[in-house]
């Protein structure tokens, strides 16, 4: 098996598309910005070279990492031991991975353990930040939802694309 990473590329930059019309301002961006208080003159201010290359990086980081979420075939490949190209792999390896090579190999699939990733990772990760910062429900019901959704897309994408 190996990682497909046309595929980790495209969710990566999902990440934006989803977040063009996540944060527009008649979606959920107005409401996101005054609960951080932020205005349009001070998000202007900001070093989008900065931030638009550090969030790919992000995203991307977290496309790398999706395939062991949502791809069961990733538990058989860890026990193998290394790459199968380096003839670490006993020949029932190749069997199982014949048989099973493509179960749960699918948008859907992929989907329901990315929004699975979403709502027990980010989830608890972003609330506990809020409640911490005492940031508003709004604020921490939009952030959230964002990632669930792009956790969602990410997990759809790199687990059907084959």
């Amino acid at each position: 098996m190996e990682m497909n990473f046309l595929a980790i590329l495209v969710a990566a930059l999902s990440s934006f598309v989803v977040g063009f019309v996540w944060y527009n301002p008649k979606v959920f961006g107005t409401i996101w910005m005054n609960e951080i208080g932020m205005t349009e003159e001070k998000a202007k201010q900001g070093n989008m070279a900065k931030i638009f290359g550090l969030t790919f990086v992000f995203a991307f980081l977290l496309a790398f990492i999706m395939p062991t979420f949502v791809i069961h075939q990733f538990g058989a490949l860890g026990m193998v031991g290394g790459p199968v190209e380096a003839e670490k792999a006993l020949p029932s390896y190749a069997a199982f991975m014949a048989d099973y090579g493509d179960v749960f190999r699918s948008f859907k699939h992929g989907a329901l353990h990315g929004s699975i990733i979403g709502l027990f990772v980010a989830l608890p990760v972003i609330a506990t930040n809020c409640l911490f910062e005492q940031k508003s429900f709004k604020y921490a019901a939009i952030t959230s939802g964002y990632w669930i959704v792009v956790m969602t897309i990410m997990g759809a994408i790199i687990c059907g694309w084959k």
